[in-house]
Formats: structure tokens, C-alpha cells, sequence
């Protein structure tokens, strides 16, 4: 499964009850009503635990957290970033 469609089964599954009704992978997730700010925690608790990255408080902005491309970005450069420590 690739990152895109790991964050999107999760997406789909916690808050778009299992229908994703269309979802496009740069569909924001606020304007949208997707996911709410309750919401934009359990999605940051998901990525640190599957993806064994820790998220900053300064990086909780839509620019990082926004879709599922924005997501999937982020967490791609926290991994470059751990890997070159």
C-alpha cells in the first residue's frame, strides 16, 4: 500500500464512515468539513504511530494537514528529515 492510499483508508475510515464520496487526494479537509480540529488530532496520533515520526506543535497548520497530498508530503519530509540525522 502506498503512503497516499494508507492516509486515504484512514481518512475514509474514521471519518468518512467507509464511503469516500469522491475524495480527491488534494480535497481539503477543512473547507470540505471532513475533519474537524478533534479530528486533526486523531490524524496526527495516526501518522506519528504509523509512521514513527513526531509531529511539533508548530507543525499542526493546514500547510502540513490539510489533504490527504498535503499529509502525505509532510510525513515524507519528516522521514528525509530523520533519515539525514
Amino acid at each position: 500500500m502506498t503512503l497516499h492510499e494508507d492516509i486515504r483508508e484512514f481518512i475514509v475510515e474514521n471519518f468518512l464512515f467507509g464511503d469516500d464520496n469522491g475524495l480527491k487526494d488534494n480535497s481539503s479537509f477543512l473547507e470540505e468539513g471532513i475533519v474537524d480540529s478533534t479530528g486533526i488530532m486523531q490524524l496526527v496520533s495516526f501518522i506519528q504511530e504509523q509512521y514513527l515520526i513526531v509531529v511539533e506543535d508548530e507543525e499542526l497548520t493546514p500547510e502540513n494537514l490539510d489533504s490527504i497530498q498535503k499529509v502525505a508530503d509532510f510525513v515524507q519530509q519528516k522521514r528525509r528529515t530523520l533519515a539525514l540525522a
